[in-house]
């Protein structure tokens, strides 16, 4: 920190019955009135200094004794007064980057200028800044810091633009050039004591030194700092993303409990003044923070993007700025856990817990993003066109395969992604107020193709069952359409074939997919009975064939112990649990009648129609592939 002494006097200033006074041998004839502060003083040694006072008094009558001068918007209260005051007597100042500021724009005020008298007060501090202040890393963010108490004098003397551009300049030099601050050689010496001295030498100096000390700046001067070491081109994005970081967890911290504690009835006006205030700070403060994100893609990570978010809903920030959140979380949202994805609905119009919308919001861009390109541009018919194929032709066909490998290599995320929804489906199915449409909507945001498999989806599912025991028929139905019942494993179809809550058509597909994927392990497809063939055969299945997928998707409960399910093992349970599922379901739904209202034959109620002795071959069989697969 560099200080600069001015003066030689000893410090002569006391204080009598709420009046500061000077001591000296010749009797003061000047009182000056400072913001509620009365100082008394002489004429001779303020007047040659300070041009502003010269003028005050030619105009004001003098009176027999004192001559009143009052300065009510002085800059910088008496404290500014008083340093300049204490310079026109010659009495020693010590000037440093907490005061400087204010002495500035006090001596400003007072047009203390070379115009006056030369090495007047003015010029003395511009030197000073200029050289000593706007030279040192941590005067610089000191300074800027104290701008805030004079904001439009600031402007004016373009001391806030100054210290900006100097430290913009700064962030991009190396730290072994730059008088680091406080905080960053704590961290050198804290990583000294850890590593040892040699490892030290070894490391290389941090990039983002710069960060932390920035961060104590306010949201104003900090997006203003920003942009100028944004535009000045040499800081990485990352880097940049990384003091974003710095900033927002170190000015947005437990916004929730904030923001819940203005929500609650306040004892006074006074107290929903103030919780209004810092909610209004806390929302332009995010706002600001997003529209510095850098916008190269992985310059932040996804699980901030997300906190930032989560912050935006709960402070009702801009629409704008919650899509610019939610277009730069589909960028990059394979990154994400399903944690970072349970966003709180803060809505008054609906009651769910989480903001299921904006995952929509995410997901849907998403997916806009993955989409396959066009194929490429059709033929010409006539040879010597395709001969006479311009370069611009061939550059178009290098970006058509440019973009089908980035298509192509979009797919594992796709497949990140759809991992992630399932998880993210089985914790809001939880939810006893998440309507059946949105939890479709989200299964259905992701591709077919991206689930390899069904048991994730098949949970969440059964969790939203369990949730909403009051889903009738038609909604239940509805629900299991999105589930493919070829892409569960074993264990998920075992628990599936016991699903009281499942719908017959889903119950019986299971049991079928099972057996014709039992009989292929076995080697018995061949041996199935002629009815259960036909029966399959009306599903469109061949038994000899691998199964194909539908379009679904699934999962189930982690307390539901699949592979502890013993009872299907044995065939009899199979049948047991098919006839009590005919029985439930005999009845047909709006989907089984015909346009004239009569009913169309069921293929399930034609398999519940099946003769004693074919119910027994298909328990035969059942045993007999179980067997089979158990040998093997």
């Amino acid at each position: 920190m560099k200080f600069m002494k001015l003066g030689s006097r000893p410090d002569t200033f006391y204080t009598d019955e709420a009046v500061r006074s000077v001591s000296s041998e010749v009797t003061s004839d000047l009182i000056v009135q400072v913001k509620g502060s009365r100082y008394l003083l002489h004429k001779f040694p303020l007047l040659s200094k300070c041009l502003r006072l010269q003028r005050i008094c030619s105009e004001s009558p003098e009176t027999l004794q004192h001559q009143i001068v009052q300065l009510p918007d002085f800059p910088g209260g008496t404290e500014a007064f008083e340093l300049c005051a204490k310079f026109c007597y010659g009495i020693t100042i010590t000037l440093s980057a907490y005061n400087i500021v204010a002495a500035r724009c006090a001596a400003e005020y007072l047009q203390m200028t070379e115009d006056v008298e030369k090495g007047n007060l003015v010029y003395k501090l511009e030197v000073f800044f200029n050289s000593c202040i706007l030279h040192g890393w941590r005067d610089s963010i000191v300074t800027l810091h104290t701008t805030k108490a004079f904001p439009l004098w600031s402007e004016d003397l373009r001391i806030t633009s100054r210290c900006i551009e100097a430290i913009a300049l700064k962030a991009s030099t190396h730290p072994s050039k730059v008088s680091l601050s406080h905080s960053h050689s704590r961290r050198v010496r804290d990583d000294v004591s850890c590593n040892g001295v040699e490892g030290q030498r070894q490391r290389p100096a941090a990039k983002g030194w710069w960060a932390e000390d920035i961060a104590e700046l306010g949201i104003d001067l900090y997006w203003r700092t920003m942009i100028a070491i944004k535009s000045d081109g040499k800081i990485p994005s990352n880097l940049i993303g990384e003091a974003l970081q710095i900033y927002a967890s170190r000015w947005l911290p437990n916004i929730s409990r904030k923001i819940k504690a203005t929500r609650e009835p306040a004892g006074s006006n006074s107290d929903s003044d103030s919780a209004s205030e810092v909610t209004s700070k806390s929302r332009l403060l995010l706002e600001s923070i997003v529209s510095l994100l850098p916008s190269e893609k992985g310059a932040v990570s996804c699980s901030f993007l997300l906190k930032l978010l989560k912050a935006a809903n709960i402070l009702n920030v801009s629409s704008s700025s919650k899509m610019e959140l939610a277009r730069r979380v589909a960028l990059q949202v394979e990154e994400a856990r399903v944690s970072d994805l349970l966003i709180p609905s803060l809505s008054s119009s609906s009651n769910t817990l989480y903001d299921v919308d904006i995952v929509l919001t995410i997901l849907e861009q998403f997916m806009l993003q993955g989409q396959s390109p066009p194929t490429s541009p059709p033929r010409s018919k006539l040879g010597t066109e395709r001969r006479r194929r311009s370069r611009s032709a061939e550059n178009i066909d290098f970006k058509l395969q440019e973009s089908r490998r980035s298509s192509s290599a979009s797919h594992s995320s796709k497949l990140k992604v759809a991992k992630i929804v399932d998880g993210y489906l089985q914790q809001i199915a939880k939810d006893k107020n998440l309507p059946l449409s949105k939890f479709i909507a989200v299964v259905e945001t992701i591709p077919d193709f991206s689930r390899l498999d069904h048991d994730e989806l098949y949970r969440a599912i059964d969790i939203y069952l369990k949730a909403h025991p009051d889903l009738n028929k038609s909604e239940r139905k509805k629900l299991c359409r999105v589930l493919d019942c070829k892409k569960l494993s074993v264990e998920a179809c075992m628990h599936a074939a016991q699903n009281e809550k499942l719908p017959l058509r889903v119950v019986v597909q299971v049991l079928f997919f099972e057996q014709a994927r039992a009989a292929m392990t076995g080697g018995k497809v061949t041996d199935l009975p002629s009815n259960i063939k036909a029966l399959l055969a009306s599903h469109n299945i061949d038994p000899s064939k691998p199964p194909r997928a539908l379009s679904t998707t699934t999962s189930i409960p982690g307390d539901d112990q699949w592979s502890t399910v013993s009872g299907l093992r044995s065939p009899k349970s199979r049948i047991s649990t098919l006839r009590m599922k005919l029985a439930e379901d005999d009845d047909l739904d709006e989907n089984d009648m015909n346009p004239d209202g009569m009913g169309r034959p069921s293929k399930f109620k034609g398999f519940c129609a099946l003769p004693t002795g074919p119910k027994k071959m298909f328990s035969r069989l059942l045993s007999t592939n179980r067997n089979a697969t158990e040998k093997s």
